[in-house]
C-alpha cells in the first residue's frame, strides 16, 4: 500500500512551486515580453501568484528583477531580442524564455537558446517542463554586469 502523499496541487508544472524553482519569489518585478494568445496562463497566473502582483507589460520602462519571455522560431532574431531584454534587468536579475516544445508550434533548438544567450551575456541555467505545451530555459545575468 502507497502511504505517500500525493504531490500539493501547486507543485506540478505551472504551479508555484515550478515558478519557485525558476527563481521566482515575493515582491518581485517581473515584465512579460512575447505575450500572444498561444501562451499558457496556467504559468502566468503561477507567475503572478508567487510574486503577489500582476506581470508587468512590454511598455514597462522600470527595472525588472525577471522576465516571463515567450519566444517561437519564427518570432525574428533571438540574439537581438535577447540583448534587449538584458537592459531591463536589474543586477542579478534572470530570464525566462519559454519556448514550444512541438516543432510544428515554432520550437527553438536548446542550442540556439545557448549561443544567443551566450552572445547577449547571458548564461543558461538549464531547461525546465514548464507546461504540457511549453520548455523554459532560465537564462541569468551575471552580478556585477553593467
Amino acid at each position: 500500500m502507497n502511504t505517500a502523499a500525493p504531490p500539493p496541487a501547486d507543485s506540478g508544472p505551472g504551479g508555484s512551486g515550478a515558478v519557485e524553482r525558476l527563481g521566482f519569489a515575493a515582491e518581485q518585478i517581473v515584465q512579460e515580453f512575447g505575450w500572444d494568445d498561444d501562451v499558457d496562463d496556467d504559468f502566468r497566473f503561477a507567475v503572478e501568484d508567487v510574486i503577489g502582483s500582476d506581470l508587468e507589460d512590454e511598455d514597462y520602462t522600470g527595472e525588472t528583477d525577471a522576465v516571463v519571455f515567450w519566444w517561437r522560431a519564427d518570432d525574428g532574431d533571438l540574439t537581438d531580442a535577447l540583448v534587449d531584454l538584458v537592459g531591463v534587468l536589474a543586477e542579478g536579475g534572470f530570464v525566462v524564455a519559454l519556448t514550444p516544445k512541438d516543432k510544428a508550434d515554432g520550437a527553438v533548438d536548446p542550442a540556439e537558446i545557448e549561443e544567443a544567450a551566450a552572445t547577449a551575456g547571458l548564461h543558461a541555467g538549464g531547461a525546465f517542463h514548464a507546461s504540457p505545451h511549453w520548455r523554459a530555459t532560465k537564462l541569468g545575468a551575471p552580478k556585477g554586469r553593467l
